[in-house]
């Protein structure tokens, strides 16, 4: 059977606050008390300041103590492996889908750079012919030579 618990004060109950005791040297509490009043604080808040802080910056020391030892010892990050094998899966996924858009149109242009013809591998010189393909979306360059093109072309009208 559970247990309810109607009282009124049950949220007073849960936001109250536990106190902790230590002690501590005289030299501590005078230091305390200067830092204190110093940022205008209380003892009581500037110490839980201080215990709220340094669980956090524990942690962040113990974490990087570790990425500095895994370094040293030539061992990669792990938090930087995947994240780069994740980069690196996101772009082989942009690259297979840009590759697979279909082509749209050819342009003409006057090579600026040596290419290779997509399809017979012919070397295009700077300064001659040669067609770029015009994708849906951005992906890589396909350079034809004239006589692929036509063929490309005349393959096309014969559908």
């Amino acid at each position: 059977m559970a247990e309810r618990d109607d009282s009124p004060d049950k949220d007073e109950k849960e936001l109250k606050e536990k106190v902790l005791h230590a002690r501590i040297s005289e030299t501590l509490d005078q230091e305390l008390r200067t830092k204190a009043a110093s940022l205008g604080l209380s003892v009581s808040n500037l110490v839980r300041n201080i215990l709220l802080n340094t669980f956090g910056l524990v942690e962040d020391v113990l974490q990087d103590s570790a990425s500095i030892a895994r370094s040293a010892r030539g061992e990669p990050d792990p938090v930087v492996k995947r994240a780069k094998q994740a980069e690196e899966a996101a772009r082989g996924r942009e690259a297979e889908r840009a590759a697979a858009a279909p082509i749209v149109g050819w342009q003409d242009s006057t090579l600026a750079v040596n290419a290779v013809c997509e399809r017979c591998n012919k070397i295009l010189a700077k300064g001659t012919k040669g067609a770029f393909a015009v994708r849906e979306v951005p992906g890589p360059r396909t350079v034809l030579c004239p006589k692929c093109l036509k063929k490309e072309l005349g393959d096309a009208h014969d559908d």
